[in-house]
């Protein structure tokens, strides 16, 4: 198996250049050679999403790509974020959740967390996007559907993710009226 350069902004730190084999799928480089092992491998088809990261478009966009189905190379030269980006930590060490991670942990939203990741990521993007042009209240159902929809958890029943993510839109006052 041939090896190429891989070089990339994985949670706001360059990486790279580094070897990389050239059919090594993302979420086996963010194991096993980043020991990032928060994006969850779960159907390694592409199903579940449960393997999403985030990345960050040139333009301010962000969106999920799923890591199980999508080589490392493809990543060549993006902005990357996993799970493991999104909190962050004072000079004290005190670790401050994301908005829709404190959200899902105040409201219990997950049982086994396994899809958890996921759901996190997916939420961040929806929450990123409400930012840039909030949503109308007669479209927040509708949107939070298509985010969290395609997101497959087997324990929770969805309910506490979908309220989770619709009470981060409205605190953070990305709903208006229409």
């Amino acid at each position: 198996m041939a090896n190429r350069p891989l070089q990339l902004t994985l949670n706001g730190q360059p990486v790279g250049p580094v070897e990389v084999p050239a059919d090594l799928a993302m979420i086996d480089y963010l194991h096993e050679h980043q020991n990032l092992t928060g994006s969850r491998l779960g159907c390694g088809q592409g199903i579940c999403h449960a393997c999403v990261v985030i990345v960050d478009n040139p333009d301010g966009t962000s969106e999920e790509v799923r890591t199980c189905i999508t080589g490392a190379h493809y990543f060549e030269g993006k902005k990357v974020r996993t799970i493991e980006g999104h909190a962050k930590k004072d000079e004290a060490g005190n670790l401050t959740l994301n908005p829709i991670q404190q959200k899902f942990v105040d409201l219990f939203a997950f049982q086994c967390s396994y899809c958890a990741p996921g759901f996190v990521n997916a939420a961040t993007v929806l929450v990123e996007t409400a930012q840039r042009q909030p949503l109308k209240k007669s479209e927040v159902e509708d949107r939070i559907e298509a985010s969290l929809g395609h997101h497959i958890c087997r324990c929770t029943g969805y309910v506490r993710y979908y309220d989770a993510t619709r009470k981060v839109l409205n605190d953070l006052g990305l709903v208006k009226e229409g």
